[in-house]
């Protein structure tokens, strides 16, 4: 496939059985969908199952997009369901856990995943609400406009402003607050 085909034109073959198309995409969008969702989760580790997730849910999903708006789009909004549904597994796995006496196994993985802790950044924006994380996760290093994130999130491009201004304000104040300790 030419480098000069459009997502939307690849989608569409994609959806109907065209591999080379559908491989096509995978080559354009995975590392996107990678940091994305490393972004949205903050482990390397879920990002990667939620990455593999979606490239074996894709072909049957690809089926869905209409071509509404980009294709960059609709994979985003996909990303973001993804990392919202491992995070909603991941809490309830946990409250199982607890449930069933396991806090010294959870204490355990707690205190591992401290040891690797993240880069400043990306440990407070697990600390923000996830409208503002997502919001953040797609638009920092320029990886989307306003415009384009507010069509991914379904919001206006207002919201999307406000929303990074207040990211950006809680994340002063908890660098403030650490550094007042």
């Amino acid at each position: 496939m030419s480098k000069l085909t459009s997502d939307e034109k690849l989608a569409h073959g994609a959806a109907n059985g065209d591999a080379e198309a559908f491989a096509t995409l995978l080559g354009r969008h995975y590392d996107r969908v990678f940091r994305l969702a490393f972004r949205l989760t903050g482990s390397a580790e879920v990002a990667e199952d939620v990455t593999q997730d979606i490239c074996a849910a894709l072909p049957a999903k690809i089926v869905g997009f209409r071509a509404n708006s980009k294709f960059t789009t609709w994979l985003y909004r996909v990303v973001c369901n993804a990392a919202h549904d491992a995070r909603r597994r991941t809490a309830s796995r946990n409250r199982a856990a607890i449930g069933w006496g396991d806090v010294e196994k959870m204490r355990r993985a707690e205190a591992v995943e401290a040891a690797e802790a993240l880069s400043w950044l990306q440990r407070a924006m697990q600390s923000l609400p996830e409208d503002l994380r997502q919001t953040l996760a797609l638009t920092l290093d320029e990886e989307m406009t306003h415009a384009q994130a507010a069509d991914v999130l379904g919001v206006s491009e207002g919201t999307v402003s406000w929303r990074l201004s207040e990211a950006r304000k809680r994340l002063r104040a908890i660098k403030q607050e650490e550094l007042a300790q």
